[in-house]
């Protein structure tokens, strides 16, 4: 099952706001998932599969291997795309 971590300053407010239209796009596409937001500190200790966040947020978490960068948090057009060609690459590459 995919994991997946929304990240925003505090883990609150913006992430809260993308975790539920995250549902609602793995819902309307049938993936199989978790979803979960947090701050940005706690996000550099987490084991999630997919990253989605502000860009200039996603740009800290170097390391991580699939990101989403999100340039407008509440276009859900846009996080849309970006998430499936993530998940798209996340399962080319396993």
């Amino acid at each position: 099952m995919l994991n997946i971590i929304v990240v925003c300053g505090m883990g609150l407010g913006s992430s809260h706001y993308i975790s539920m239209n995250v549902i609602d796009i793995i819902k309307s596409h049938e993936i199989h998932a978790t979803v979960e937001n947090c701050d940005l500190l706690s996000a550099f200790s987490k084991e999630g599969h997919i990253f989605i966040g502000a860009d200039y947020f996603m740009e800290q978490l170097e390391e991580k291997p699939f990101k989403v960068c999100l340039h407008d948090l509440f276009d859900k057009i846009e996080l849309e795309k970006k998430f499936l060609e993530a998940v798209d690459s996340f399962y080319g590459s396993n």
